[in-house]
């Protein structure tokens, strides 16, 4: 065994260390009193050491002992722990960068459509979403008043309205056999009511009750009827008046309503026909008005030179006026 020799590099004989040993892992000789192999690391009796453990620099530490100082780490030609086959590996954690995050939900997004459609092939359909369209009627609003609701006129030609006699100033009290309290009430039965629907339809008019029976239409079809009355190539009739000076009043000593005209062009076709200041228009060709809205939309109505027939009060008189209307 030698002893002569100096083995860890710092000038410094294993022979004056003490008993000598050799290592049963790499065969190389150590101090009988070292625990572990400053070579390969061997814990002798306990397997391998921890590197961090047992390398020390140079004369850095050391130990006091009854024959002198001895260094506890080799010298740096010493050489290093060797890596064993049983050993572990330590490796560091990798982490997840974005594009790793962007693909990780780009798969759980087609995964849950997958299992979606499979869902859905297995038998459980969920039901469509179905948004029922409206029905129209034919008029241009409502608003309340007392005993329901009342309108403006009826627009445009050949609505259900129209078709149903309904003149603007009516007032319908029930739709459908249910009681129509406020504007809201009969827009929500205008929104239960499919199109196409025939119902019945309990109006007031002069103080008297009267029933029709109305069919709704889509809002596709109101418009189609709107846009064809719009568009008619005789044009719209013109009586020439002022209506910011027609009033809606009571004719008097009666329940009815009816327009009055107090300012209108001089050469315009009322004034030529004959119609005078303050007399009280009440029906056209037969058709009550009512209202301002109503006597303007049935004056547009009209087929420009065509002649009507107007129905005017002036005092107690009740006088049929033919009117040639302009365009």
């Amino acid at each position: 065994m030698p002893s002569e020799q100096n083995l860890n590099g710092t000038g410094q004989n294993y022979a004056d260390q003490g008993p000598m040993k050799v290592c049963p892992q790499c065969g190389a000789p150590m101090p009988g009193e070292m625990r572990f192999c400053r070579s390969c690391g061997q814990r002798l009796g306990e397997g391998p050491a921890e590197y961090t453990e047992t390398v020390r620099f140079p004369n850095t530490a050391s130990a006091s002992r009854g024959r002198g100082t001895v260094p506890f780490g080799p010298g740096f030609d010493a050489p290093l722990m060797q890596p064993r086959a049983d050993s572990f590996p330590c490796r560091r954690r990798r982490r997840l960068r974005g594009m790793t995050w962007v693909w990780i939900a780009m798969a759980v997004f087609f995964a849950g459509g997958g299992g979606l459609s499979a869902l859905m092939k297995g038998g459980r359909h969920f039901p469509p979403v179905v948004v029922q369209e409206r029905s129209y009627v034919g008029v241009d609003g409502f608003t309340n008043t007392n005993g329901g609701v009342t309108f403006g006129d009826v627009e445009p030609p050949g609505s259900p309205a129209d078709n149903a006699g309904l003149v603007g100033g009516d007032i319908i009290t029930t739709f459908n056999g249910v009681a129509v309290k406020d504007e809201n009430a009969m827009m929500d039965l205008l929104r239960e009511t499919p199109p196409g629907k025939t119902v019945d339809v309990v109006y007031i008019r002069d103080g008297e009750t009267k029933q029709a029976q109305l069919t709704t239409v889509s809002r596709s079809e109101y418009a189609e009827l709107e846009r064809a009355y719009r568009s008619r190539p005789q044009g719209l009739g013109r009586l020439g008046f002022d209506t910011s000076d027609a009033h809606r009043v009571l004719v008097p000593g009666t329940m009815i309503y009816g327009v009055q005209l107090n300012n209108f062009n001089s050469s315009g076709p009322a004034a030529l026909a004959g119609i005078q200041k303050g007399d009280i228009i009440t029906a056209i060709d037969e058709v009550p008005i009512r209202t301002v809205d109503e006597l303007v939309a049935r004056v547009h109505r009209g087929i420009p030179y065509s002649i009507v027939e107007v129905v005017v009060t002036r005092g107690n008189q009740q006088i049929k006026i033919p009117v040639k209307l302009g365009k």
